[in-house]
């Protein structure tokens, strides 16, 4: 299931083909299938599943079916809707015999190879693959993307705040996660992702499932949760501790807070995305701590992973209108993971961060 309506304009829409068919007219492409859910929605506002577009020089269309028509004709902007009543496949094979112009299709490689094999046996025309046509585009966000990740990122701060206070000795991982997800849900939102909190030692997983683990009088907590509104998500994470900290978990944060602090500072367009990393993983070396193995970042909108990917091997240099996340961290199997993160919109003179409203402490969960 996907998030509900998309709010888009017609100009919005017309930008955004515009821009990607300059990327079609670069690789010499006069016809592009689009079957990623994410791109989809981008290029015609339709948050339907199931349906690909179609996208040549004069015109774009939308494959779908009769569960999807009332809503694709409610949301789908500048767009030509095609109801199917046989497989997508089949679907865009009778679609291509009305374009008699048209001798390639080009196929986002995203697309199933089952999906492929199909459009095979059923399209006469030459295939090909292409990728990142439609995400190279998305990558700059307009202003109604980012006042809608902005409204993501508040609703997910509002709704940490309204569980601050279930966060007590004998509430489980799983039961902190679904108020959580609760509170997303009744502020007009769903989850971007799947909510992780860690208890203790589970938080030197990055990527720990809740589980039936109980909260104790003195215990650590990390929460990596965001909230989808309009289609965009939020991203954020934050570490705390319950009951007094022990110093080495103070050092810890300290040290994570310190690298966030050093990656944000070096955001700015035009900065290698290599730089960036480099900063936040310099600052954990200095505290003589475990670096993290994951990446210190990564764009996201109406995906949670997007590129840019902010990672020590990473490439190209950062550029205005991205919104990325910055989250470094320390994982120590058997101790604790302290990560603190997030989101982050890149200016042509440094950078605003979306989530200041989401306070981060040590000592959060004390925080009323």
């Amino acid at each position: 299931m996907r998030q509900a309506k998309v709010s888009m304009n017609r100009e919005q829409i017309g930008k955004r083909i515009k821009a990607v068919r300059r990327e079609l007219n670069k690789k010499k492409i006069d016809c592009l299938l689009v079957t990623k859910p994410a791109n989809v929605t981008y290029t015609t506002g339709f948050m339907g599943d199931d349906s690909w577009a179609v996208i040549t020089k004069r015109a774009v269309y939308l494959l779908t079916d009769s569960r999807y028509i009332e809503q694709a004709q409610t949301e789908c902007i500048g767009c030509r809707i095609i109801q199917r009543k046989d497989s997508l496949a089949e679907a865009v094979a009778k679609l291509c015999k009305k374009l008699k112009s048209m001798r390639t299709v080009a196929v986002e490689k995203a697309t199933s190879v089952a999906a492929f094999e199909a459009l095979k046996k059923r399209v006469k025309l030459r295939l090909k693959t292409t990728a990142d046509i439609i995400e190279s585009v998305r990558r700059i966000k307009d202003n109604s993307e980012i006042a809608a990740i902005k409204a993501a990122a508040s609703i997910s701060a509002k709704a940490l705040e309204q569980i601050l206070g279930c966060i007590k000795p004998g509430v489980t991982e799983c039961e902190l996660a679904g108020v959580l997800d609760f509170q997303i849900r009744r502020l007009g939102a769903t989850n971007s992702f799947e909510t992780i909190v860690a208890f203790g030692p589970n938080a030197s997983r990055p990527h720990h499932q809740p589980s039936k683990r109980k909260l104790r009088k003195r215990d650590t907590v990390l929460i990596d949760f965001g909230a989808r509104y309009k289609g965009y998500c939020s991203d954020i994470t934050r570490s705390f501790a319950v009951g007094k900290p022990t110093r080495f978990f103070e050092k810890v944060y300290d040290a994570v807070q310190q690298a966030q602090a050093a990656a944000i500072k070096t955001v700015k367009a035009g900065v290698e995305i290599v730089q960036v990393d480099a900063a936040a993983r310099r600052v954990i070396s200095k505290y003589d701590l475990p670096v993290y193995g994951h990446g210190t970042g990564h764009g996201f909108g109406l995906e949670i992973h997007e590129s840019p990917f902010l990672k020590a091997d990473g490439k190209g240099r950062l550029r205005a209108g991205e919104v990325i996340t910055i989250e470094p961290g320390v994982y120590i199997p058997g101790k604790l993971g302290v990560r603190i993160e997030d989101d982050i919109l890149v200016t042509e003179t440094g950078c605003r961060i979306l989530t200041r409203n989401c306070p981060h402490s040590p000592m959060l969960a004390h925080i009323r």
